[in-house]
């Protein structure tokens, strides 16, 4: 059955209306949660509960496995646990999970979540997106770390939201617990009937930072996150299968290649200083030069562990043979591989997509060059899930609401003066 969408009309988009598994509970928005902290903390926590000093390790050992192994929600359910430690606990701490808003499913399987978390100071509860990609061999989790985004791209959705806040290391690590959830990839959750998935293997095989926001404007949550998903006696995410994206904070780039170990991708878009100053204003504090010489030190890339250069292709803009060139050729050096991004378009935007056989023909000379450039086939469009479109539902809703009452504003000044 073939589906046709609109994909500027929102009342064309299927949105499946998810009930919160999990639910944030009413008043417990100010009790700190255990989940994202490190091993250390969790011990920290465990002591101020009562926890004698010489059993701090092994309950350390046991929150840990049931937080990220067994994936529970609710400390009644820690059965190895005594109840007097369990009631402590619950009562000084909180393991839910985020409130699910609202849950999409595209129609080619991809899914995106709003999630819903406490304000810590923003004034107001605040809202993310999360989005799972799942493909024949493997299963994306693209994770948010900022509510909203401070730089700016011409041609990123969620740099029309400013920024309201960072994400806590703990409501980094919950998405991917959340996802967990709703996909069955914990032990005793099934995959839910008709979920498309991988194929064989782990639903969730690889997780990339490029979601809402900088990560490396969110450092440290950034790190002690990445610390607990890549822990091998929890989720146990491989580095190798971890992307940190950055559109380019220089001063950190190193430095989170020595502290996470995790796999490195560039926000790069452009082949010059001019050009990239308008796409990724950033550029203006930090310019290729730099950022080229950050990437040559990058610790451990080679051409085993290739930095990824993303490139999105925007019609007549960066899309000539002669920006393929220039791109082939400022790369030199490198460990590299580039990442073709169709441009997906969002209400507003000032671009077009390149044209197909454009797009082929950019990717073939860089191949030809020696770079893997695959041309990352569109997902989750039709949701607004895809690369570049991300942006908090209830920013959607008032952005339409302010455009709404303007209309009216000036049909009503319009007939007035008609009057």
């Amino acid at each position: 059955m073939s589906v046709s969408l609109d994909l500027a009309d929102p009342k064309t988009r299927p949105v499946v209306e998810a009930p919160a598994l999990h639910p944030v509970r009413a008043g417990g928005e100010d009790k700190p949660s255990l989940i994202g902290m490190s091993r250390d903390e969790l011990g920290d926590a465990l002591v101020n509960a009562g926890v004698p000093e010489k059993q701090r390790r092994m309950r350390t050992a046991q929150l840990w496995h049931w937080l990220y192994v067994r994936g529970v929600s609710d400390f009644s359910h820690m059965a190895n646990v005594s109840k007097d430690l369990r009631a402590r606990l619950a009562e000084d701490y909180t393991i839910e999970r985020p409130e699910i808003v609202t849950e999409q499913i595209s129609v080619d399987g991809t899914r995106k979540w709003v999630l819903r978390f406490p304000p810590r100071g923003a004034g107001r509860p605040v809202e993310i997106e999360t989005v799972y990609i799942p493909e024949e061999g493997r299963g994306t989790l693209c994770v948010s770390s900022q509510v909203g985004c401070t730089l700016t791209c011409t041609f990123c959705h969620t740099g029309t939201q400013r920024l309201v806040r960072n994400l806590t290391s703990g409501e980094i690590v919950s998405q991917m617990l959340l996802a967990r959830d709703r996909l069955g990839d914990f032990p005793d959750i099934d995959t839910p009937a008709g979920a498309i998935v991988p194929s064989a293997g782990r639903l969730i095989s690889n997780v990339v930072l490029m979601g809402m926001g900088e990560p490396l404007y969110n450092f440290d949550n950034v790190v002690t996150a990445l610390g607990v998903i890549s822990d091998n006696e929890g989720l146990s995410m491989s580095r190798r299968r971890i992307t940190l994206s950055t559109s380019g904070v220089v001063p950190e780039i190193v430095r989170a290649g020595e502290e996470t170990g995790v796999m490195l991708a560039i926000s790069l878009h452009a082949v010059n200083d001019e050009l990239r100053n308008e796409l990724v204003p950033i550029n203006k504090k930090y310019p290729l030069d730099q950022l080229l010489d950050a990437c040559r030190n990058y610790p451990g890339s080679s051409n085993a562990r290739r930095i990824t250069f993303e490139y999105v292709m925007l019609k007549d803009v960066n899309d000539s043979l002669e920006d393929a060139k220039n791109l082939v050729r400022m790369l030199q050096g490198i460990p590299a591989k580039i990442n073709l991004i169709p441009f997906n378009p969002w209400p507003g935007s000032l671009y077009e997509c390149s044209d197909w056989d454009q797009i082929e023909r950019f990717a073939d000379y860089v191949n030809q060059a020696g770079y893997a450039s695959p041309i990352r086939t569109p997902r989750g469009r039709d949701i607004f899930a895809a690369c570049g479109q991300l942006k908090s539902e209830s920013e959607r809703m008032r952005k339409s609401d302010r455009e709404r009452m303007e209309s009216a504003r000036i049909l009503e000044l319009s007939g007035n003066g008609e009057a």
